[in-house]
This record gives C-alpha cells, structure tokens and sequence, in this order.
C-alpha cells in the first residue's frame, strides 16, 4: 500500500460524488417535467414519441397502474430479446454466422438484460451477433435503465405529494429519462471512447500476422457504444469475455477512469434529485454520505488485502509483493480496489479483474458488498429505493426506541410500510441462501465448479447473490452455461428485480396517500451524523446476520484455509 494508492482511491471516488451534483438537479427537472437546455433539440422528438405511442403524459397514474406498466413492458422487453437471441442466425448484420443461442441460454441472457443485471453465461464475442449486440443487449441496457431510474422518480413524488393519488406517468417517464438523460451523456461518452481508442465498427474481425507468423482473426465489434450505455446505465455486460479488462473496452487509465465514474455517477445523482423533489437536500446528502462511506471501506478493505504477496507464493520463497493473479497489470492494485467495490456496490458487474482470483478475503468484501442489496450506490433508480427501503427500517428502529411512530421526509411510518420493507428485504436472503442450498447438494449444480471445498461454495453464493442482486459478475471458475445454472440464476434476476420492486411500489403507493407533515421538535432528523450511523448500522446488520453464516463457510474459511497451508511449510 502507498499514499499514491490511497489518493488514486480518494480521488476516484470525490470526483464521482462532485459529478453527481449537478447531474442530480439535473435529472429533478426531467423527473418534474420542467424545462431543460436540450428543449429546443430534443422536445420535439419527445412529442412524436408521444404522439406515435398514443402516450399521454400529463394523465398520472396511481402505483398499481404504474407498476403494472413497468412489468408489462419489462415482459414485452424479455419477449422480444429472448426471440432476437433465438434467431439471430436469421437475422441481419451476422457476418459471424453465429447460430441462434439455446433456448436456456436465450432465457438466461433476456432475462439478464431486462432486469438490468447483465450476466453472461456465454463468451461474447463467439455468440453474439452485431445485431443482437446493438439491436438486442445494447437498447436494453438504455430501456432496463430507464425503467429503474422511472422507479426512483415515482418514488420521489410519493414523498413530495400531499394526500396524493398519482405516482406519474411510467411511459412518459421512461420517455424523457432515456432522451433527456442516458441517450446525451452516451452519445458524449462513446465519442470520448472512440478518441481514446475503443473500436466502433460493423467490420466482423481484423486479420493479424502473429510473431510466430500465424494468421489470426480479432474481433470487432460497435464497441464504444455498448460501453457508454453499460456502465452509465450501471449494466456491465461487456462485448468482450475480459469484459473491461480487454484493451478495445478500456485501452488506457484515462478510459479506466471514466468508466468508474462513469458506473456511479447517475446513482449519486438519483439520490440527489431525490432530494430536491422531495425538498430534502440534506437528508439526500446523508444518504450520499452512506454509500459514499461505504465504498470506500470497500476500497480499502480490497486494497489492503490485494496488495500483499499471495500465500501460496510465500511458501514457494518466490519474489512477489502483490498478489496480481487475475489483474491487468495496466490498472494495478488501487484502481482494481476501488473499481471492484464501485462495481459490486453499484449493482454494475463490469470488471478489470477476476475476482475469482482475489485473496479469500477480498472476494468475501465483494460478495458482501451485493449481499447488502446493492444500494451502495446500487443500480440507477434502484439502489436510491433501496436505500429508501433500508431508511425506512431505520427510523423504524429509532422509533421503537424512543416510543414515537417514525417519521421519514414528512412521512408517518406505520405498520403497512414496515412491513412491505421487510417483505422487500427478505427477498434477496431467500433467494441467494435458498438456491445456494439446493445447488451445494445437487450433482448437476457442482459440476459447473471450477474448484472443491470451500472456494467452491464461494463460486455458489457468489453467482446467487450476483443474479439476485441484478449484478452480473461472477466468480470465473463457475461454468454456469448448464441448464441448471442458466434456470435458476435466470428465476434469481426475476426476484431480485421484480419481487423486491412490486413491495416498493406499494410503499409508495401508501406513502403518496398520506397528508405531508411538517418537523417538530419531537421529530428524529434523518439528515445528521446519528442518522448516518444507525443507517449504516442497520444496513450491515441485514447483511451481517443473514449472510454472515454462509460467508463464514465460504470466504472466511478459505482465508483460515490459505494461512494454515502456508504455516504448515
């Protein structure tokens, strides 16, 4: 460790939060419909978009409308992506000539991309075609996208409304959210790519003559595109199986740079827009302060078990004073810190590392970080209603302590929405330990283990906790194109997105309802250091006691395992 790593770690992380201010008041006035500078080039697009899809923005809509909106469309999303998958073998721009996926890999890969998770159980760049790339995986990353930042919005207006009824318009949001907000700053950071090298081409591949003479053919994809979308739209699913660990993804650490900040910058600004919809500037910055402190003891912890030699090599007495199994050595051992804790935490899943190769340790932070919801900043739209969910059960708790029904931004707190939260939260334990159960047991599911004994129980929860999450990045020894593992992570991402959003949405329903209530002397402030710290506090707690036994198996004993192998030499 050195103080260069650490202010590479620091900066990285200041300049993401600093973007993300005026990127959140911003993304307020799109989500109140208010004027913006793009007006004049995008408004009029916005009406024909309207005018085409029969929308009618001004009529709102209450949250059972709204939600059932927002799951019709993911439906028809997952439709039309599973058959583009399918039968991309007929489809144009093919000059691979790749076949149509298997119809559990189809399901598997839909599913990934509707829920804005992006696993994949396939190599890249020999399955997907150009069309399927553009056409299929990249628009989903703009509309998957949209749809959650749509959440956030109608979970705003809840909080600001006054006995209110509507939540507002789910296509007009959806509308505006990609035109006004993802397609702009895409567009900007795919020509910054393509300046700093990433390739943008229809061409199938380019010819090479190796060293040794040999002819070789290297893949060429529209990848500066897919890249803008993938981390700005918190994605991850890269073209290329290194993912951004690949040169024609992240050539250089100016690209490597923009592309972590890139992964969470729209999630800070969630929660900031948050704030000023809800006329709650300070409460925002708490929540800030939450994710912003949790990333960065990610970081460290990461850092700081990254940077020592690995065991193994100890024993073996070979020179060695980092552990760069897995590492582009490019990137080294800070940026690979701070890049794992922002793609965990941010429900993103790009990497430039294996994480199947960190120390035990290091690979436990990343996984716990997924197994707190992804709310740290979490997906764009989710991790901010995630983070809302988790406030909730907070001043729930200050509540109980101090005899007083809770308050949360003007909001009385009563037993209906305590009880959607929990509803809400218990998904992800019930999903990740209840199929890592049955997978640690069943001959079908261990033989997609690339390793035995407790790394590979590792490889299990990981991949469970990623596809419920909505995460999307794995433990690589895992080969998860199975039946088995293409169905069960597929149901994963189903309940991570869906089962855990339906309950938001009828927390938001309720709330909306409820008359807005000024502060009085006896209301907890949900903007100070206290707040900020029974906040983290519960957070870790619904992490900490529900995960905490497994990881104990899995991470916590492999590390125990590593130490006494290498005493015993």
């Amino acid at each position: 460790m050195t103080p260069q790593g650490w202010l590479e770690i620091l900066i990285t992380i200041a300049i993401t939060v600093g973007l993300a201010w005026p990127l959140g008041v911003f993304l307020a006035r799109v989500w109140q419909g208010e004027s913006t500078w793009l007006d004049p080039v995008l408004k009029p697009v916005e009406r024909l978009a309207y005018a085409a899809c029969g929308i009618k923005p001004d009529r709102s809509q209450g949250w059972f409308a709204y939600a059932a909106s927002f799951l019709m469309f993911s439906a028809a999303s997952f439709v039309v992506l599973y058959l583009t998958l399918r039968f991309q073998n007929l489809l144009p721009l093919n000059p691979q000539g790749f076949a149509g996926m298997s119809p559990h890999l189809a399901f598997n890969t839909a599913v990934s991309f509707v829920t804005n998770t992006n696993w994949q159980s396939y190599t890249p760049e020999q399955a997907v075609s150009t069309f399927s790339q553009m056409a299929g995986l990249t628009s989903h990353n703009f509309l998957s996208a949209a749809a959650g930042i749509a959440v956030a919005a109608a979970l705003a207006r809840a909080f600001a409304a006054n006995r209110g009824e509507g939540l507002g318009n789910f296509w007009a949001d959806l509308t505006r959210i990609s035109l006004y907000v993802l397609l702009p700053i895409s567009l900007v950071l795919a020509l910054i790519y393509v300046a700093l090298g990433e390739p943008q081409t229809l061409v199938a591949g380019a010819a090479a003559t190796t060293l040794e003479g040999a002819k070789q053919t290297i893949a060429l994809f529209p990848t500066a595109s897919q890249e803008a979308i993938k981390q700005l739209g918190t994605n991850g699913g890269g073209v290329f199986n290194a993912n951004s660990a690949h040169p024609f993804e992240n050539p250089n650490a100016i690209s490597n740079l923009l592309e972590i900040v890139s992964m969470n910058v729209l999630g800070y600004a969630c929660v900031v827009a948050f704030g000023r919809v809800v006329l709650a500037r300070r409460d925002a910055r708490a929540l800030v302060a939450v994710m912003a402190l949790f990333i960065l003891g990610a970081s460290a912890a990461i850092y700081a078990a990254e940077v020592q030699p690995a065991p193994a090599l100890v024993a073996a007495h070979a020179e060695a004073s980092v552990n760069m199994e897995g590492k582009e050595v490019r990137f080294g051992g800070p940026s690979t810190a701070v890049w794992t804790a922002n793609t965990t935490g941010a429900s993103d899943g790009g990497v430039i590392a294996m994480h199947d190769s960190f120390m035990p340790l290091a690979g436990g932070v990343a996984m716990f970080m997924i197994q707190l919801g992804e709310i740290v900043p979490g997906g764009v739209g989710s991790g901010l209603y995630g983070m809302v969910v988790m406030a909730l059960i907070a001043v729930f708790v200050a509540g109980l302590m101090v005899g007083r029904t809770p308050e949360y931004l003007g909001k009385k707190i009563e037993a209906r929405e305590v009880k959607l939260a929990m509803l809400a939260v218990l998904i992800l334990p019930l999903s990740i330990l209840g199929f890592s159960a049955v997978a640690a047991v069943l001959p079908m599911a261990l033989k997609g283990l690339g390793n035995p004994g407790a790394h590979g129980l590792s490889e299990i929860l990981y991949a469970y906790s990623s596809a419920t999450g909505n995460n999307g990045s794995a433990f690589a020894g895992l080969s998860a194109n199975t039946p088995w593992w293409n169905t069960t992570l597929g149901i994963a991402m189903l309940l991570g997105r869906f089962a855990y959003v339906v309950p938001v949405f009828a927390i938001a329903g309720s709330l909306a309802a409820k008359p807005k209530l000024s502060a009085t002397t006896g209301t907890f402030p949900t903007d100070g250091p206290l707040f900020i710290g029974l906040l983290i506090g519960v957070i870790l707690i619904m992490g900490g006691l529900q995960f905490f036994p497994a990881l104990a198996l899995g991470p916590i004993v492999e590390h125990f395992q590593v130490l006494q192998a290498v005493a015993a030499r």
